[in-house]
């Protein structure tokens, strides 16, 4: 009975905060123009998140027999971030852009930043797009091409509106002639 009334404080402490998309006007309300302040936060990702890497080998060669070889060989890496996957603040860039961090590693960071054509002041996975090849990321020191789907992608953050309210009643008794 103890543990039933622990999980359900735990659970309605949890349940007070709301998911929200992380925007300029988010970012100037609550003083985040700061690295160390931006370091406070924890960040989400919207949707998932798919990095794809393709390497091929192959070549031609003739055996001592007389008989010719031809081998190929690919290997295929992906990385995928879950929706909702928990990020931290790595740094801004030269342009206003954000570096978020999934994993520790070197350069294994992402890019997200505020696109000019829309109005809402999200902060959407920045790539380098490519007609024929895709979205071109570098992720831990590597090139990687980003499915269509993960162009969706934008940070949110938790945000807990509290509210205190203090009252004192007091009941007056009225007066006697």
């Amino acid at each position: 009975m103890k543990y039933l009334v622990y999980f359900s404080f735990l659970f309605a402490l949890v349940s007070c905060a709301v998911r929200q998309p992380f925007t300029a006007d988010i970012k100037k309300e609550y003083d985040l123009t700061t690295p160390e302040a931006m370091k406070k936060v924890q960040f989400y990702t919207s949707t998932y998140i798919v990095l794809e890497r393709v390497v091929t080998n192959g070549g031609k060669a003739k055996t001592d027999d007389g008989t010719l070889v031809t081998s190929k060989s690919k290997e295929e890496n992906r990385i995928i971030i879950p929706a909702l996957t928990k990020c931290i603040f790595e740094s801004y860039d030269a342009n206003g852009d954000i570096n978020i961090r999934f994993e520790v590693g070197s350069g294994r960071t992402i890019k997200f930043g505020i696109r000019e054509a829309q109005s809402n002041g999200r902060y959407y996975f920045v790539a380098k797009w490519d007609y024929d090849k895709g979205a071109e990321v570098s992720y831990g020191n590597e090139v990687y091409y980003a499915t269509s789907n993960s162009a969706n992608s934008y940070l949110l953050v938790s945000i807990k509106k509290l509210q205190k309210t203090r009252r004192k009643d007091r009941v007056v008794k009225g007066l006697k002639v």
